[in-house]
């Protein structure tokens, strides 16, 4: 098993309560993925818009996993335990090639991390693979 799953996974067992459960949340389904996606890494003001933050969220957590652990982004964009298994709406790459390209087309690999939610799910990111973020 490779390292970042052995941390998400004991991360997952010590820590049963998440503050990004969507059932704690109103979630708001659109089917304009693309648009909310790109708005989400501009804007902290788009709340639980889905399917769009699990986009958001994969394309993030890849390029984290390439940085962190040296994984291979599309790779790990295919894998279908890459949000653990807790995101309904989260899509692996191979089966929505188009919407992942487009996104990554206009925010670039190397997208402005200060910016929208994007500190918001790097903290978690940090905290589920057990980083020692200084």
């Amino acid at each position: 098993m490779k390292n970042w799953k052995i941390q998400q996974s004991i991360y997952h067992k010590l820590n049963q309560l998440h503050d990004d459960d969507l059932s704690l949340h109103d979630v708001k389904l659109d089917p304009e993925i693309i648009k909310n996606a790109i708005l989400y890494f501009k804007t902290t003001e788009l709340g639980w818009v889905y399917p769009a933050k699990s986009y958001v969220v994969g394309i993030c957590y890849a390029k984290w996993l390439k940085q962190y652990f040296a994984e291979n982004f599309y790779q790990s964009l295919n894998d279908p335990d890459l949000l653990f298994g807790n995101d309904p709406y989260f899509v692996i790459y191979e089966k929505d090639k188009n919407t992942y390209d487009e996104i990554l087309n206009n925010i670039g690999f190397d997208f402005d991390e200060t910016m929208g939610i994007i500190p918001d799910i790097k903290k978690y990111f940090i905290e589920e693979f057990l980083i020692d973020y200084e």
